[in-house]
């Protein structure tokens, strides 16, 4: 079941999707003005069938929950299916993650998959653990995003590259919403093996080398790393779309990520004078937007993610 450090962690999960409700997004009348957001715990025991005293040490950490009361507490709260799954693993209910003590083993993974890496010279990919810590990858890899080589070896990490190599920035004009997305797969990794020695590491190595983006690393959100289509602009060339497709094994085990580049549709003539109502009928043209932090600002307790870049 869950430990002390991860039952305060679920707390804190499930009191931040608590504040992200009003009472007529669970059927409940309003009830006046309330003094902090969202349900009441009161509200959230109820619509779970369980005592308040129960739900208000399970916030606490106080408790452990079984996995159809958890199961209940989620559909109370509307959670989706990663943020179940999320709770789940966070109560304890998830496959035994295994500790890494055998480097040697990486390595002669990595010894194997990168002739498969290399086999595919037009499309970036690479291998990664369950830390996200990088273990293989090929020459288009390294050419688009940069050699990991150059990277310290305990910084070599998808989730820090996305957040502080500005090569990658530069290479991402629109980096954020992909860089959330990683970190909030990572998250939900991370969620079993919160007490895991590079787990923690890779938390505060993000805290020491990407200090303006403190407020993502304690934001609960979590979700899948889905398929998507990104622009890049490689160094010394025209921008290209690259639709990205993470493998999703077990979660205790290696994965792969493979990006095949292809241009973007060529702009329609005269799109400069087009209308903003004529543009917006033809998104495949539009060029990406930087949006402010895209997950919901109060599971994260930062009012920076209710405001746009600059404002």
């Amino acid at each position: 079941m869950s430990t002390p450090a991860t039952g305060q962690e679920l707390g804190a999960f499930l009191r931040a999707h608590r504040a992200l409700l009003q009472p007529a997004d669970v059927g409940l009348a309003a009830t006046g003005r309330r003094r902090t957001p969202g349900l009441r715990r009161e509200e959230v025991a109820s619509l779970s069938g369980v005592g308040l005293a129960w739900y208000t040490w399970l916030e606490q950490g106080r408790v452990s929950a079984s996995r159809q009361v958890l199961e209940a507490v989620g559909r109370a709260l509307r959670l989706d299916a990663a943020g179940l799954r999320h709770a789940m693993r966070l109560a304890g209910h998830h496959e035994p993650v295994p500790v890494d003590t055998d480097r040697a083993a990486a390595g002669r993974l990595a010894g194997t998959v990168r002739p498969v890496l290399d086999s595919w010279p037009a499309s970036p990919a690479v291998l990664v653990d369950r830390h996200f810590d990088l273990l293989a990858w090929n020459a288009a890899w390294a050419a688009l995003w940069g050699a990991p080589e150059a990277v310290p070896a305990d910084r070599r990490n998808l989730m820090w590259l996305m957040a502080v190599d500005r090569r990658l920035r530069g290479v991402l004009p629109d980096w954020e919403p992909l860089a959330m997305n990683v970190f909030q797969h990572f998250r939900a990794q991370a969620g079993p093996a919160l007490a895991d020695p590079r787990t923690d590491q890779v938390y505060r190595r993000l805290e020491a080398d990407a200090p303006e983006l403190r407020h993502w690393w304690g934001c609960h959100s979590v979700a899948e790393l889905t398929a998507r289509t990104v622009l890049v602009e490689p160094p010394a060339s025209a921008p290209s779309a690259s639709p990205s497709a993470p493998s999703t094994p077990s979660t205790t085990r290696p994965r792969w990520s493979c990006c095949s580049p292809r241009p973007p549709p060529p702009t329609p003539p005269g799109w400069a004078t087009w209308p903003p109502a004529r543009r917006a009928r033809r998104p495949e043209y539009q060029q990406p937007h930087r949006p402010h932090c895209p997950h919901q600002p109060l599971l994260c307790g930062s009012r920076r993610c209710a405001r746009p870049p600059g404002g």
